[in-house]
Order: C-alpha cells, then structure tokens, then sequence
C-alpha cells in the first residue's frame, strides 16, 4: 500500500496533541505506525533516539522495525526503540537496577523457573502442591494489577487467596534474594520505580518525547499504567487499536482502557481507519453485522472496495468426522482443480484439542499441513542446560540456575549433598553458589564433596574471568567442550543422530548470543546484557519462527490467527458451547467470543466456509449439537448453506463416492 488513505494521512500527519487511531482490521495501521515514525524524524524535527514504539510481539517489532528502515535511511534511525513492552520494561530495569536494588546481573525467571519456585514454596510451607498453576495464574493477576504482596494480603476473601497471598510474599522475597524477575516484575518494576522516584520519571519522560502504541486493546492495568506515566504532561503519543479484536482478556488484555484512555486525555483526538485492504465487501458486513451486537463506545463500519466476492458458505456436517472429511476433501478437490497453493488455506478453531482429528483426515489425503505451535527452540532440554550456564555466569545468586547444572554433565553431586548444601545457604542467607566457596561448609560435608562442589565453582569462576578479559563467545565454546557436553548429551540421546542435532542447537545457541552483541547499535553491550536479552527472547518466542510461505495448510486457533491473513478460511466447530465457548455461555462473557469470531471472519480475503457438526461425540457419548448464535447474527442474504437436508445414507454415501472418484480422475489427469 503505497499511498496512505485521507484517514491514515490524518494519523500521520497529527502530533499536536494525544492521539488514539482506531484501526479496524485490515486497515493498514502498520503502515501509519510506521509512517508516522518517519514523519516525526523527517518533518517535525524529534530524533529517532527520543522516539519509542512499543508493541506485543517480537514478530509485530521486527516487522515494523524493518519497515521503518525502508522509510528512514541510516544515521537518521539510529537509536530508535521499536521493542516490545516487555522489553522496554528490561531495557529501563537495566539501566535503573541499582534504585531497584538489584545488582546489574539479574536473571529473569522463565515458566518452568517460576513453577519450581513457587512448588518449592508450598511444599516446604504447606505440604502440597496442588494448586500451583492457580496460585502462579493469581500472582501473575495481582501483578498485572499492580498490587503488591503487601497489599494482596490485606485484599483477601477467601483461604484459597490467604495461601495465595502468602505464597506470594514469600516468592517475591525469594525472587529478590535470588537476583531475579520474572515476565511480569518487567512492567511492574518500572512502574513503581516512577510511581515512587519523580526523578528517575522526569530522566524518562525527556528521554521519550514521542511514544507510540500498537495493539493497544491488549494493554493490561501495568502496561496502560506505563504509557501513561512516560506520557505524562506532554502527552505527545499515538495508540493504534481496535477494541473489536481484544481477545486477550484471560491474559489480563482490558479493552476498556481505550475509554480510560479519552478520560486521562480529555483533548484525545480519535481517527478511525475503516477502509479494509484485505476483504472483500460480503465478508466486511458480516464481520459488520456480527460485531454490532456487542457494546461500543467507538462505532465504526468497515468497508472495501474489492468487490462483492463469494456468498459465505456455512456447511452442516453429520458429525465432526464427517466435517473435517468434507473439509479436507474440498482442500484437496481445490488444489488439483485449480492448482491453489495449499498454503493459501487457513482452517481456524476454538481449541486445540478439535485438530487432532483433522490432522488424521489430511494426512490420509496426503494433504501437507503446518500446525501452529510445536516444540520451542528454548524448551529443548541441551538449550535449556547452556542457558542456565549462562544465567549462572551472569548471576551467581540465580539457585535455580544452579540447581539444573550442578549434575549436567554428572559430577556426583547426590541430593543428600545438595539438601546439606541448601541448609547451610538458608542459615547464612547465601545462595548456593556462594555456599559452595565458604569455609564453614567443612562443618555441614564431608571433604570429598566440598571438592566438587568447588571444582565446579573454579570452572564457573575460570569462564567467568574469561568472558570478562578475553573474547566472551569463544570463552562460552571453550567452556562445552571443557566440560564435555557433547559426551554428556551422545550418552542421553535415542541415537548418534539426535546427539548431533542436540549439538546443533547449542552451537546455534552460542552463535545467537555472538549475533546479539554484534548486531548492538549503541556498542556498549556486555555478554551480561546480551545473555539477559536472549533470555526475553526465549520467552516472548516460545514457539519457533515458523518459514513464511512454506507449502501446507495453516492449522492454528482462533487466537493464534489474529494479524495474519489468508484467501480462504474455513473456521470450523462453529457451534454452540464451542464458539461461543460453555464457559464463556456460563458466566455470561459471550462479548469477548464474538470478538474472537469477528477476528476469524476478517482474516479471510477471498473465501469464507463456517463447518458445524449436528452431532459430536463427548466422552464416549453422542450429542446432538446446535448451530452457533454467531452463524444467526450474520446476515442471511450473505450465507449459502448447505448439508441442511437430511438425505438417505445410502445417497450421502453415493454422494461421498462421487466426489472420491472425481478427485481419483483430477489426480489421473494431473
């Protein structure tokens, strides 16, 4: 999209006060992003390095970093921030530890790390650890809401909160002992740190004096917090969103902050991008249709001028096998017909758990498909291993890190050891590492296990004196082959194959960290920060940069689909108590399901198909099913049903022969 539209040069060209650009989907707010951004450099005299853009996903920041550089040449964008939150939440922490009282090593806790923590918890205090994921999900909720262990104590209401609460306490008291933070203290740390020192905000708000949002409907209390802080006074800043496509609500996502938004900055200027480049008109009304049903304080009406397009296809299927055999026949019956590439399909679902057997049905038609998800690089257990070296390397109060790599390779380390060690930590209030290089240990262990407890120290020592003095990444190879990994990973792998593929990865690993120092503008990067970095990334990245345009059909959620698009859609399982979800049904929250329809339906260009299934198997029972209350509120005169009649079995099975055998004589031509 070479030229901007009246309404997009409207967004880009408005700096004189707070801006909200509401972008219906498909409307091109990647291109105003990142126009404006080079507006703001090239015509209004504020230099890159005193611009910030922030948004959700290194996808979304890498995307639009690279297209800013088209825009703007050189010298010009040096020092520009495109990041995600959580990263520019890092970047402050970074600079500001010392007034946070970290020391400038710190680890950041991944999912796993901050599972053992928080089971170690309860298990030492409250003998059990059953509850740990709701505990975690309730933790991560009051820091999101920007309420402290302090304050959640006083807030409670029910014995399962009163454990919560005090697990809580006690993690953040760990998680400080240990140096480290996790995914959620990158927003909530910096928003004290400004809430509480006026200075350290006043030395951010100049060094950002223009501040832009993307995906601004996703923002939770602490993200919407932070933006408000930086912009403060000035409120020279653009947010981009669309309340239509939050979806994110189970994450802490509050659509209402864009109202919040026009209460904080009464001047708001609000311009909505309705021009859609993607879809054509049929699929525009009714997303339209469908989405007017659910409360706004913003109207807005898509529209296209890509033509009318197809009717929308809503197919009745017996039961959910008969649907994913309609779907995956169609795929195939396309393909050889017309020659579509298989990757130009989407089939879209509520769950997970409604792919397994489609997947089944494609790869009986031989039909290659792409599952969104799959193994992360980062969740792989060689990575996993380097990676708490390296945490280790940088922060040597990180136990967790420790505790992982004290045996990998074997050192013959046993628990009883490890147990004695951990008690003589507890009662200095050390950490293990440190531990390890004391002389009062002789009176907790015997000799021989001092011995190579402090053989592992003197390794960690050695490499740590090497990053520091010599060249960081050759010192981290030196330090695998040291220890013998290759060895230790050839003895615990299926196959000489998979021990090679495993050594892949950590050679791949070390060079990813060698890439990051080298790729740092500024210069002044540390292997510390550039090992801190990978760490973000691991956890903003846990599934692997899937190959753009790689041949096969796209299997992914609802969810996952959200930014993408493609010429043909099927959603599938289009019914009730499946989209809407029952629990969505239960506790009367259908508002956000439509919006997750509503995201499905636009993520089609060309072709849409809606499947339901009049029967589904559940537990070993079948049940009858009903149509979704979304296929109702769409227009009718835009759907073309069909498996509506209830034909004679014996005439859906000729019917069924009939189209195999057609696919059998497309597959003979070709």
């Amino acid at each position: 999209m070479s030229r901007l539209n009246p309404r997009q040069q409207e967004a880009v060209h408005y700096i004189s006060g707070p801006l909200l650009v509401l972008a219906g989907a498909g409307s091109g707010k990647t291109s105003v992003i990142t126009r404006k951004i080079a507006y703001l450099i090239q015509h209004c005299g504020i230099r890159a390095q005193n611009i910030v853009a922030v948004t959700f996903t290194n996808k979304a920041a890498r995307e639009m970093r690279e297209r800013v550089a088209t825009l703007v040449k050189g010298v010009e964008a040096k020092g520009l921030t495109v990041s995600t939150f959580h990263n520019l939440g890092l970047t402050i922490i970074r600079k500001e530890h010392a007034r946070l009282g970290y020391k400038a090593g710190f680890s950041i806790f991944d999912e796993g790390d901050v599972k053992a923590l928080v089971s170690d918890i309860l298990h030492k205090e409250y003998a059990g650890d059953d509850s740990v994921e709701a505990i975690i999900q309730q933790i991560g909720q009051w820091k999101n809401d920007l309420i402290l262990p302090e304050e959640a104590l006083q807030q409670i209401r029910t014995p399962q909160e009163r454990t919560a609460a005090a697990v809580y306490l006690q993690y953040q008291r760990t998680l400080k002992a240990y140096n480290a933070v996790d995914f959620d203290d990158l927003i909530l740390q910096p928003v004290k740190l400004f809430q509480t020192h006026p200075d350290v905000l006043e030395k951010w708000q100049q060094r950002v004096r223009y501040l832009l949002v993307d995906e601004y409907q996703d923002t939770n209390a602490s993200q919407y917090l932070l933006v408000k802080l930086l912009v403060q006074g000035r409120a020279h800043f653009t947010v981009v969103g669309d309340d239509d496509q939050s979806i994110y609500a189970w994450r802490g996502a509050r659509p209402e902050n864009l109202i919040q938004l026009q209460q904080d900055f009464p001047s708001l200027k609000v311009v909505k991008l309705e021009q859609n480049y993607r879809s054509t008109s049929r699929i525009l009304q009714c997303a339209n249709q469908l989405i007017a049903n659910n409360p706004h304080v913003f109207e807005k009406q898509l529209w296209s001028d890509m033509g009318h397009g197809d009717p929308i296809r809503v197919i009745r299927c017996r039961n959910e096998e008969a649907e994913c055999e309609r779907i995956a026949l169609e795929i195939l019956t396309q393909h050889l017909r017309t020659g579509r590439p298989y990757n130009e399909v989407a089939i879209l679902y509520r769950g997970n758990h409604q792919a397994k057997l489609l997947e089944l049905k494609l790869q009986h038609h031989q039909i290659p498909y792409r599952l969104s998800g799959g193994t992360s690089f980062f969740a792989r257990q060689e990575v996993k291993d380097l990676m708490s070296y390296f945490r280790l390397l940088v922060n040597p109060d990180d136990d967790n890190a420790f505790l992982r790599i004290i045996n990998v390779p074997r050192r013959e380390i046993g628990s009883s050891t490890l147990e004695k060690l951990s008690q003589y930590a507890q009662t200095r209030q050390i950490s293990l590492y440190a531990a390890c290089g004391e002389l009062g240990l002789s009176t907790h262990l015997d000799s021989r296990f001092i011995e190579r407890l402090q053989r592992f120290r003197h390794l960690m020592e050695r490499v740590r004196y090497q990053c520091a003095q010599d060249d960081p990444i050759e010192a981290l190879r030196d330090m695998v082959l040291d220890i013998d990994y290759e060895n230790w990973v050839t003895q615990n792998s299926s196959s000489e194959k998979a021990a090679a593929f495993r050594m892949s990865n950590v050679w791949f690993l070390i060079e990813a960290l060698k890439n990051t120092l080298e790729k740092d503008e500024e210069g002044g990067m540390t292997i510390e920060q550039a090992i801190a970095k990978l760490v973000l990334r691991d956890m903003l990245e846990r599934q692997q940069e899937e190959q753009d345009g790689a041949e096969g059909v796209q299997l992914m959620t609802l969810h996952a689909s959200k930014g993408l698009e493609f010429p043909s859609v099927y959603i599938m399982g289009m019914e009730e108590e499946i989209l809407p979800h029952r629990s969505s049904i239960e506790t009367d929250c259908v508002e956000e399901e439509r919006r997750l329809a509503y995201v499905g339906i636009t993520r089609a260009r060309h072709q849409l198909t809606l499947t339901f299934a009049a029967k589904r198997k559940q537990y070993g029972e079948v049940f009858d099913c009903s149509h979704s209350r979304f296929i109702d509120e769409l227009p009718q005169e835009h759907l073309q049903w069909e498996g509506q009649e209830e034909a004679p079995a014996e005439v859906k099975s000729a019917r069924g022969n009939e189209a195999l055998a057609g696919i059998r004589a497309l597959l003979n031509r070709s």
